[in-house]
């Protein structure tokens, strides 16, 4: 039986990350994944979305490019390079992975595992002893009863990354991040795209004006969707709203409900890391974890950015307006205010900043670059620097990012 002073169980983001942190400091560590390495958010999550949504908005580009001077003679599409161009992408991202995992003395065992008792951890017909075991085996898409997954009508954001050709009519249920989405990739495809949602809006967990402006932006774009609304019943392929009557033929419904833990171990282990423990399901908070325990480097959790991709980004931090009372100010500043954007032709948004004794407690913003733009206010909140710090900054121009000092000068 080998021994180890760290067996972990599960090779996404916490887990890999873990594993190569503890292995780099001298420490033994075996790590085991029944699939493939990098869990869900490289091979059924982050990267394969972005690489659908990059293809399928250069698509929507190339379809609109007449009004910028671009104009294109037998223009063709072919998903299937698409669907090639996601696949080649996990896998290089993926053999990087493995790459450096191995190099730094991480030995992977792909198996399934389970903890025998507190110190043995059981895979295959091996066994192994750990010191200390973490589990770190992610989470999976949440199943409603009435929404079961079958792979063909109703499926999973795991059985969507398998599409081999495009639908006409989709309905997707949860207007979530991955609701959200999927809902820009299918649409700047030429698929016509239905949203039903229980919450009144749209994105429920944003600040409620990004969750209107996302609203409008769906509007233009022709984008269906059903506020306070749920499914009464489906028959035939047919399915049923509980909301005016609304009957929807989709090509297959995309449940998109949020995901749950995966656990189903005997014995408790000593750590558990990522979207395992049940917290805040994202990459990068898992990575923090990892990083908060092995290194003993703290982060804080409240601080943790969320973005949804596509375009306009969709990027948030800290407090959201519902959430405040009359001792906070708001300013925001429309991306229309920026020459950058009138350059892109991507005007569309807003930046957002919520204050309070010279402090910033919440940012939200609707841009292009939202993504890049977020970590800039997620500097400035983590360190304490004040609207006066953050004035004395030089920011070029013409960028998105002096739309940061552009609405922090007039505070």
């Amino acid at each position: 039986m080998e021994k180890f002073d760290y067996g972990i169980i599960g090779g996404g983001p916490a887990g890999y990350t873990a594993g190569m942190l503890l292995a780099k400091q001298g420490f033994s560590v075996v790590l085991f994944e029944k699939d493939k390495l990098g869990g869900t958010c490289l091979n059924r999550g982050c990267i394969p979305t972005k690489s659908f949504l990059h293809s399928s908005e250069l698509y929507n580009q190339f379809l609109n490019s007449a009004e910028i001077g671009v104009s294109f003679e037998n223009f063709k599409f072919d998903f299937s390079k698409v669907v090639e161009k996601k696949d080649k992408t996990v896998e290089k991202v993926r053999k990087a992975l493995e790459l450096a995992v191995k190099n730094s003395g991480v030995k992977t065992v792909y198996k399934e595992a389970f903890i025998k008792d507190n110190n043995i951890i059981s895979a295959g017909e091996e066994e192994y002893k750990a010191d200390k075991i973490i589990l770190a085996c992610g989470a999976k898409p949440r199943e409603l009863k009435g929404l079961e997954f079958d792979g063909k009508f109703i499926l999973s954001s795991d059985d969507i990354l398998n599409l081999k050709e495009l639908p006409e009519r989709v309905l997707i249920a949860g207007s979530g991040a991955i609701g959200i989405e999927w809902a820009r990739i299918l649409s700047n495809f030429g698929t016509e795209v239905h949203i039903i949602e229980t919450k009144e809006h749209l994105l429920p967990i944003a600040d409620i004006e990004v969750s209107k402006r996302i609203e409008r932006i769906f509007k233009q774009k022709n984008i269906k969707f059903y506020l306070n609304t749920s499914i009464e019943k489906i028959e035939n392929q047919k399915v049923h709203l509980n909301n005016n009557d609304v009957i929807i033929e989709p090509d297959f419904i995309l449940s998109a409900v949020g995901r749950e833990p995966v656990c189903s171990l005997n014995c408790n282990p000593d750590i558990i890391l990522g979207d395992a423990c049940g917290e805040i399901q994202l990459a990068h908070y898992a990575i923090h974890q990892a990083k908060e325990f092995a290194l003993g480097i703290p982060f804080d959790r409240k601080l943790t950015p969320s973005v949804v991709y596509g375009e306009p980004e969709i990027a948030w931090l800290g407090l959201r307006e519902q959430d405040c009372d009359e001792s906070y100010t708001i300013k925001k500043l429309p991306v229309t205010a920026l020459g950058k954007a009138w350059c892109d032709n991507s005007t569309e948004g807003f930046i957002k900043v919520i204050t309070k004794n010279g402090l910033i407690y919440g940012v939200h913003l609707v841009s292009k670059e939202a993504s890049a733009l977020i970590h800039t206010f997620l500097i400035a909140m983590q360190n304490n620097l004040t609207i006066n710090d953050i004035k004395k900054t030089c920011f070029a121009h013409p960028t998105y990012s002096e739309g940061i000092f552009e609405l922090i000068l007039g505070l």
